[in-house]
Formats: C-alpha cells, structure tokens, sequence
C-alpha cells in the first residue's frame, strides 16, 4: 500500500469517480492519443491477423475462380459472386476496424498527484491501482499483458485480430465474427452444389482446373469453411450472450460478482453498437473517415510501439 497527500493505492477496490467514460487528460501527450492509430505489435498476433486475411483471400479465388465463373448459368455465377465478395469485405472490414480500434486502453502513468488532486478525492479514499501499467484502473478494467495496458471492460484478447475486444471495439468484433461465419456458410453450400454438379456431368467441363487440383481445392475450401463457421458461430453467440448479460468472458470466468447495476439485454445491445437497430448496426464503415485516418497515420504515436 502506499500512501501520498492523504489518498490510498491499493488493488482490492475501486472508487466511484473513476466510472467507464472517464479519461485522462493532465498532459498534452496523453490528451493527444485519441488521434494516433492504434496497432500492437506483437508477432503471434501479426501472424494470425495475416493468415486470416490469406484465408479468406483463398476462399474468395477458390469461390470465384473454382466455382463460379467455369459455372454455365450466369445468374448463378453473378448472385453468388457478388454476395460472397461482399461478405468478405465486410468480414475484412471488419477484421481492420477490431484490430486498430483503441478496445478502451487506460492511459499509463496516470496515478500521479496532479491526477489525484483532479479527482478531488477525500483523505483515506481508496482507489485501485495497477502495478504493472502504474495507471489508476476504472471499475470493470482489467491489464492485458499482451498489449501491456489495461482495457476497459475487456472480454478477452483475440490473436486473430492481434488486439484486445473491450469497450470500443467490441462491436467490431461481433461483426467479424458474424460475417466469416456467413461467409463459411456460404462457401459450404457452394462446395456442395459444385460437387454434384461435378458427379452428375464432366469433371472436366465443371471447372477450368484439372479434375485432380479441383478435388484438392475444395477439400481445402471445405474444411476451412467447416472449421471457421463452427468457430465464428461459437464465438458470435458467445459474445452475444455476454452483451445481452452485461459481463465480459473475464468477469464470467473469475465468476466476480458485479458491482455494478446490470443494463437490460436490450439495452446492451444498444450500448455496443449505438443507439436505436438500424443498418448501421451491421455497418463496419459507420463512424469511419478517410481523413482522420489518415492524419492519426501520419502522426504516428506511441501506440505503434505497444
């Protein structure tokens, strides 16, 4: 425990000033992140965010160039061509948003007299401190020792796309989660409908590729797909459930009782994804700006060396 001016650190509770939209701002530096680009370098979580994007760009070549455009009907081939293609640049899209999205870091270093004097605390308060990031952690926050900072409301860190999921990206997640699912499904059911197309005519005539590489191809598409629907569907119900109960998978876990007052399932439904359902719900492009990307790009900032 320590003591300074009166106030206490410890790492038992939390004091009720520090609520979930709180920020910190006592120094221009850290006033100054919401405009940088966040990015965590780590490698395991490059890999798997680059392996996930190989994935769905080999999906995409097997889909169209496998499947669809040797197909004779060209209705089936334009329908299914662009609604796979469109679900795959909202399951990227998506992908993006989560993974440079600040997911609700706390800033470091924030445990400092001129923060505390801000708070306005009284003497003997206790507030609860982060040993490992030195910042004073909200209610419902947790330390991440991947991104070495500590995440509001944070559900889990996701190597798949190399960040955390908390407060501020949560969304985005659910919706990656939702479109490679409806992607993998998708990609099954063309599998099925190509392999019986191939059995009841000529192997050779149903695909531009030799009877051999299509077999390998789609054996390949397949499992994928098997693999990525049962798991982004697991996961997107997962988070779903959470939303609507108003805990994180951290909280589910460490089974903490809640300390806080429960949203109704509607109402966390609205929290996350804003305001009122409407299209922009399933939107990953809502909020975005071309521009303010690429000024935080070109100003850089400490959150590239996360």
């Amino acid at each position: 425990t320590m003591q300074s001016s009166g106030h206490r650190f410890r790492d038992v509770e939390h004091h009720p000033l520090l609520a979930e939209n709180d920020s910190y701002d006592s120094s221009s530096s850290e006033a100054d992140m919401a405009e940088r680009v966040w990015f965590i370098r780590d490698g395991c979580g490059m890999v798997c965010a680059i392996m996930t994007w190989l994935l769905v760009v080999y999906a995409d070549f097997v889909v169209t160039f496998v499947m669809l455009l040797p197909s004779k009907d060209f209705w089936y081939s334009v329908i299914n061509g662009v609604l796979f293609n469109c679900l795959a640049v909202l399951a990227l899209s998506s992908h993006l948003r989560t993974m440079l999205t600040d997911p609700g870091a706390v800033p470091k270093g924030n445990a400092t007299k001129e923060y505390m004097d801000n708070l306005q605390l009284k003497p003997g308060e206790v507030i609860y401190k982060c040993p490992k990031c030195c910042s004073i952690k909200p209610e419902r926050a947790h330390h991440c020792s991947i991104c070495k900072r500590c995440i509001r409301k944070m559900d889990h860190h996701c190597p798949w796309v190399n960040n955390c999921v908390g407060e501020k990206n949560q969304r985005f997640f659910v919706l990656f989660t939702m479109y490679i699912a409806l992607i993998s499904a998708h990609a099954l059911i063309l599998c099925g409908f190509q392999f019986f197309s191939c059995v009841r005519g000529q192997w050779t005539e149903c695909s531009d590729f030799s009877p051999p590489v299509t077999v390998i191809l789609m054996i390949i598409l397949f499992l994928e797909g098997f693999l990525f629907l049962t798991f982004t569907a697991v996961m997107f119900g997962t988070q779903i459930h959470s939303i609507c109960n108003d805990e994180t998978e951290i909280e589910r876990l460490k089974s903490e009782k809640p300390t806080w007052e429960r949203r109704l399932r509607w109402e966390g439904m609205k929290s996350v994804f804003g305001g009122q359902p409407s299209l922009l719900w399933i939107n990953p492009f809502a909020g975005f700006r071309i521009r303010r990307l690429l000024l935080r790009a070109k100003k850089g900032g400490p959150e590239f060396s996360v």
